[in-house]
């Protein structure tokens, strides 16, 4: 596995992949990897000669009282899993390179209506940071393919958004969400939960698997269901941010004739924000 830090020897490494007719996959992290990143790793090779990973603490997503500085970081043993996938190319950029005259002066993307509800509503420009990013990276890359999580289903939809509206040559795949055996998503901020949150954290998929089998028996009175299952949250030690049930395909609160659902959730454990949501399909 090469690891490259500029974007020069990048581009050079990219022209002799197009030269050689390879299919290039992409997976963009923020590093700390666990078992939800590898998936993302082991899908890319399933389509792609090549697979490039990247690791960026991206600066420009976290608000001013979020964890950027306590942000995990573990890159040598990151490289030691990914080596171990067989992993063509990391590639690990530094803020001043990407960022190199500063965050203030930087052009942004931003994807209107999907980045400022739900999450985007209680995070204010997170996904304009999530958005500028990852459409510099494909730059950088010019990958074939790239590939995303589902437990970040809105930041799906909004890659998803700006690759259709920038007239993107890719394609964007979402991967389904790996688990522990007890149902938590995985995710780099489940390290910060104490051993107490760490048992109470899993109600957070038990109570949205629930919330989605009342919605597949028939209930339609979504506002309701929310706010039983808010308090059911709420009881058990979780301070709820929201719960939504929204329309998979646009994120748009569904109309009754709506077939595919998607359950969304964020909520704090002490001082650790949890998401997750799981699909509905009525059809």
């Amino acid at each position: 596995m090469q690891v490259i830090s500029d974007i020069l020897p990048l581009r050079e490494q990219r022209r002799q992949w197009q030269i050689e007719g390879k299919v290039i996959g992409f997976v963009p992290t923020m590093g700390n990897l666990h078992e939800g990143h590898l998936g993302l790793v082991q899908e890319a090779k399933k389509h792609c000669d090549v697979v490039v990973v990247s690791i960026f603490v991206n600066p420009m997503q976290f608000g001013p009282n979020e964890d950027l500085d306590a942000y995990p970081r573990t890159l040598e043993n990151d490289k030691k899993s990914l080596e171990a996938l067989g992993v063509t190319t990391l590639f690990t950029p530094k803020v001043d390179d990407i960022y190199a005259r500063g965050l203030e002066q930087q052009t942004f993307v931003e994807v209107p209506g999907l980045s400022y509800m739900i999450c985007g509503a209680s995070r204010p420009g997170h996904f304009r940071g999530v958005a500028t990013i990852v459409c510099k990276l494909f730059n950088m890359v010019q990958p074939n393919h790239a590939f995303f999580g589902e437990k970040d289903f809105q930041q799906l939809q909004i890659i998803k958004g700006m690759v259709h509206d920038l007239s993107m040559n890719l394609t964007v795949h979402g991967v389904p969400t790996k688990r522990e055996e007890d149902g938590l998503a995985m995710s780099s901020r489940n390290n910060y939960l104490t051993p107490e949150e760490r048992a109470i954290a899993p109600k957070i998929y038990a109570n949205i698997v629930g919330l989605g089998e009342e919605v597949r028996k028939g209930r339609r009175d979504f506002l309701a269901l929310i706010a039983e299952y808010k308090g059911k949250l709420n009881a058990v030690g979780f301070k709820v941010d929201y719960i939504e049930i929204r329309s998979a395909d646009t994120l748009l609160h569904p109309s009754h004739e709506e077939t595919k659902l998607v359950v969304l959730v964020a909520a704090f454990l002490g001082k650790t924000r949890l998401i997750d949501n799981i699909q509905v399909d009525l059809s």
